[in-house]
C-alpha cells in the first residue's frame, strides 16, 4: 500500500549546493539509508536516475503504487521523477548510482545511448531484475574503478569521461543481463529496434509535456515523424493509440498527487493543465472508474 504524507511530494537533486561536483555518485546501500532514513522511506523523487542494488537483505521497494519484493542481487532502476520509497528495514548490503542526464549527455552519443538503454523511462516493464553471480564480480570491478577515480579529486585529466565509460560499461553489463533475466522468467524482453526507440523517445517527451496539452500532431512533430508513423510505432509496440498513452500519464499523475500530496481536487486539476475542475474529475472518473476523491479515500 503507497504511504501518504502530509505535504506534496519531495524532490531531490543531485550535488545542488555543489555545482563543482559530477553529477555522479556512488554510495554503501546500507550506511546511504542509515543516514537517509527519515526520508528515504518516504514517497519522494528525484531529478537525476539512480540504480539500487540490493547485493543482500529481504524486504520491500515501492514503485508508483506497485509493491516489489526485495531478494538477493535484485537490483532496482529509478527513472527521474518516478516516485519511489524504501522500507523501514535498514539492513540491506549493496549500492546506490546516481547520474543526472546531463552528466550521461555530455558526450556526443550519451542521450542516445540512455533513450536506447530499456532499463530506464520505461512504464511498460518491470523496474527490476535478478543479477547472476557470474557478472556480480564484473559490477563490483566497475563500482571499484569509479570509486577510485572519484576519489581522485575534481580536475583529474579525463576524468568525466573515464567514469562516463565507466557507467556505461555496467549499464550494458545489466542490460544483458536484464534481457536473460526476462527470458529466464517467459517475458519477451523489451528488446531495442527503431520502434522501441522511438517509442522511448515519445515516452520522454511526454514526461516533460504532460501538463501543457499537447495533442497526438504536436507530439509527432517535435519526434520529426507523421501522426501515423507514431500511432503505428504505439500500437506495435504497446497494442495501444498515442492518445492511450497520453491519457495514462495524465491520470498517473493525478494518482500520485491524490496519494502522496494533500493538494484538494481543483489544484490537482490546474496543475495537470485543466482550466475547467469538473471536466477534470469526469476526465478521471472516465479513465479510473471512480472520482478522485473516491480514489483518494479508497487508498487512506
Amino acid at each position: 500500500m503507497a504511504k501518504k504524507i502530509t505535504t506534496t511530494i519531495k524532490e531531490y537533486h543531485l550535488n545542488q549546493h555543489q555545482p563543482e561536483k559530477a553529477q555522479f555518485t556512488v554510495h554503501d546501500l546500507k550506511g546511504y539509508l542509515i543516514e537517509h532514513q527519515g526520508n528515504a522511506t518516504k514517497p519522494h523523487i528525484h531529478s537525476f536516475y539512480q540504480i539500487i542494488w540490493f547485493k543482500s537483505g529481504i524486504g520491500k521497494h515501492f514503485v508508483d503504487f506497485k509493491e516489489y519484493e526485495i531478494f538477493e542481487n535484485a537490483i532496482f532502476f529509478i527513472a527521474k521523477n518516478q516516485v519511489h520509497y524504501f522500507d523501514e528495514n535498514v539492513d540491506y548490503e549493496g549500492y546506490l548510482l546516481h547520474f543526472s542526464e546531463l552528466f550521461l549527455g555530455q558526450s556526443d552519443n550519451g542521450i542516445d545511448f540512455l533513450v536506447k538503454c530499456s532499463l530506464f523511462n520505461n512504464p511498460y516493464q518491470t523496474p527490476s531484475c535478478c543479477i547472476g553471480y557470474g557478472i556480480e564480480y564484473i559490477l563490483e570491478e566497475y563500482i571499484r574503478l569509479i570509486r577510485t577515480e572519484l576519489l581522485s579529486g575534481a580536475g583529474y585529466f579525463g576524468q568525466e569521461e573515464l567514469l562516463r565509460t565507466y557507467l556505461k560499461s555496467f549499464l550494458i553489463q545489466v542490460q544483458r543481463r536484464k534481457i536473460e533475466f526476462e527470458q529466464n522468467e517467459g517475458k519477451t524482453p523489451f528488446a531495442l529496434d527503431d520502434k522501441r526507440s522511438q517509442l522511448i523517445q515519445f515516452v520522454n517527451l511526454l514526461d516533460e509535456n504532460y501538463t501543457k496539452g499537447y495533442s497526438v500532431a504536436e507530439y509527432a512533430e517535435k519526434m520529426h515523424i507523421s501522426t501515423r508513423t507514431l500511432s503505428d510505432i504505439t500500437s506495435q509496440t504497446l497494442n495501444k493509440t498515442p492518445s492511450q498513452i497520453i491519457q495514462g500519464r495524465i491520470v498517473l499523475e493525478a494518482q500520485r498527487m491524490l496519494v502522496h500530496s494533500n493538494f484538494n481536487i481543483n489544484e490537482i486539476g490546474y496543475k495537470l493543465g485543466f482550466d475547467d475542475p469538473s471536466y477534470f474529475v469526469k476526465y478521471f472518473k472516465k479513465h479510473v472508474g471512480s472520482s478522485p476523491s473516491e480514489f483518494r479515500k479508497s487508498i487512506q
